[in-house]
């Protein structure tokens, strides 16, 4: 029989078809798969709204690519075993993604700059001279002293009952060296007479803006306590004595990294990355030398005292939307800003008066203060959220007060353009006319409620300060979730603890602003992954997305909201790998 050529045509695609199936099943029986079963997997998938009533069993992914292939049942999984796959039984344990924490401070947490000098936080300034007398220098490094660890409160009632300057208890026990002791959230630093002079700072010296150098009711001198911006910049003035900064940085996110593995985070934003300390070379240095195992956000700081068109100029040269060594998973593309400073302090900016009067110089009207006006808000918007080609930064923008989380919101909507993620951070006093506009604006609002001055019973602390009609919806989760607006929750470490198993029980424990366990999971998760823009990547887990997800010892939906601070992480994958597994012995 005579075959005509469109018939051979045939043939030939169905030979070529066939062996194209015969390659590719014998590649396929190549593959190393790993296959995760036994367990109780939450896929937080944000297209299945009951993704917490039904668990999948089991997990497979592939060893090549490090994406997930399959999520199901362990039969199904099984399917996928060769000769080359190998099989981790979960024993019941419990999967969710990888967490992320959108604001966290992994370098600074773990930075040695301190040389080990540590006070105590809960204890009259007074009382610390043994401390403070055992504070060194980090070597030959530098002849700065550097500590941390106290509590403004105490600093700010010894003031107030009439005690000696601040300066004067360190200058007692150490006046031949400059010493700094930075405050526990970091927002202030307490310094000697040594290192004013070196800085600088006398009766005379006006404040910068975002600053604040607190002086003596009487004799109107500096008296060692200087408040948000002041403290970054003699912080700055030390830095640069060090002579192996680059390589302490280095070793503290080295540390930091370590951290984060154990806990079972896998994506991070930085959010405040010193960039004339040198942070974004220390993360850098990371990638080159493969030792980044976690996805990484940069925060850029911005510098609340350096002239708006040079920092501009510069923040643009540093934007990155992947630092492409060695496939790292590195970006710098967000600008870290401050609109106001802290409640306690009374430097967050708020609407009316606060109830608690600390007299600040430059602060007469009792209302906070501002690192950034809205005015100046305003410029860094319109000339970084969209330049370029395809550049743009988004911000992660820190509001304590009513009038600093009003005033955001204002320049954000004076300069809006599509397809921004702006984040703001803390806003711990919202006006109740402000909490639609996180939906409205697309504002992604980021809380932190790991640290137990969050809770109900801690509220005493705000009222003191604020009032309590102001502090009654603190920190306001739920009101915000409930509009509709994109919220995340993250840890502020080392603020308060980087452990996400504590945020997410303090989050279900706060009153009328309590979320439940599903939504607060949700918030550490694949809302947070948003955030990153990386959604469509991780924050989820299903075919086709890449596999960073955590195993835990307990599942978290299904125990007394109490017991949830006690989960442990067993092991945490990045893209398939393992790169962290609980010592069992």
């Amino acid at each position: 029989m005579k075959i005509r050529n469109s018939e051979r045509c045939i043939f030939k695609w169905l030979y070529i078809l066939i062996t194209v199936s015969v390659v590719y099943g014998r590649y396929a029986s190549w593959k190393s798969f790993a296959i995760y079963t036994n367990g109780v997997i939450y896929t937080v998938d944000p297209f299945d709204d009951e993704w917490d009533l039904h668990p999948e069993e089991a997990m497979v992914v592939n060893d090549h690519t490090g994406y997930i292939e399959y999520i199901g049942d362990n039969a199904g999984a099984l399917q996928y075993h060769t000769e080359f796959s190998y099989v981790h039984d979960l024993r019941g344990n419990t999967v969710l993604p990888g967490f992320h924490d959108v604001h966290m401070h992994p370098l600074e947490a773990m930075t040695e700059l301190g040389g080990g000098c540590s006070v105590p936080s809960n204890t009259p300034p007074e009382n610390m001279l043994y401390n403070i007398s055992q504070c060194k220098p980090r070597n030959d490094a530098t002849a700065w002293v550097l500590g941390h660890g106290h509590s403004i409160e105490y600093i700010l009632e010894h003031i107030d009952n009439g005690g000696r300057p601040p300066k004067e208890i360190i200058d007692e026990v150490m006046d031949t060296n400059p010493v700094i002791i930075m405050e526990e959230t970091s927002h202030s630093v307490w310094v000697n007479s040594k290192a004013l002079k070196l800085a600088g700072i006398t009766k005379d010296t006006p404040n910068n803006p975002g600053g604040i150098i607190m002086k003596d009711a009487n004799t109107g001198e500096p008296n060692g306590i200087l408040f948000e911006n002041a403290g970054n910049e003699i912080m700055d003035l030390a830095m640069k004595s060090f002579k192996n900064l680059d390589e302490m940085n280095y070793d503290a996110l080295l540390l930091g990294l370590e951290e984060l593995r154990m806990n079972g985070i896998t994506s991070v934003c930085d959010a405040r990355t010193y960039w004339k300390r040198n942070h974004h070379e220390a993360w850098k240095m990371a990638c080159d030398d493969k030792e980044l195992t976690v996805r990484a956000v940069l925060g850029l700081w911005a510098y609340p005292h350096m002239n708006d068109a040079e920092q501009i100029q510069r923040l643009k040269e540093l934007y990155t939307n992947g630092y492409n060594k060695n496939e790292c998973f590195l970006k710098i593309n967000e600008i870290k800003v401050y609109s106001d400073g802290l409640l306690e302090s009374t430097t967050g900016a708020m609407l009316k008066p606060y109830v608690k009067n600390l007299h600040l110089p430059g602060l007469d009207e009792n209302i906070g203060m501002n690192y950034f006006t809205q005015e100046r808000l305003q410029v860094y918007f319109e000339h970084l959220q969209a330049f370029g080609y395809d550049k743009g930064f988004d911000f992660h923008i820190h509001a304590i007060g009513d009038r600093g989380v009003e005033e955001v919101l204002n320049a954000i909507e004076r300069t809006k353009v599509s397809g921004t993620r702006h984040r703001m951070t803390h806003l711990e006093i919202v006006n109740q006319r402000d909490i639609p506009r996180f939906q409205a604006l697309d504002v992604i609002a980021d809380f932190q409620v790991t640290g137990t001055y969050t809770l109900p019973n801690k509220l005493y602390r705000i009222e003191n300060v604020v009032g309590e009609s102001r502090a009654k919806n603190f920190i306001p989760v739920k009101s915000v979730e409930d509009t509709g607006a994109a919220v995340t929750l993250s840890s502020d470490w080392d603020v308060s603890s980087l452990n996400p198993f504590i945020s997410i029980q303090h989050a279900t424990q706060r009153g009328s602003q309590s979320i439940s366990v599903k939504s607060a999971i949700e918030m550490r998760t694949i809302n947070a992954a948003y955030a990153m823009r990386q959604e469509n990547e991780v924050g989820f887990l299903s075919a086709g997305m890449a596999a960073d997800f955590v195993v835990i010892d307990k599942d978290i939906l299904n125990i007394p909201i109490n017991q949830i601070s006690t989960a442990k992480v067993l092991l945490t994958a990045l893209q398939g790998e393992i790169i962290y597994q609980l010592d069992k012995k």
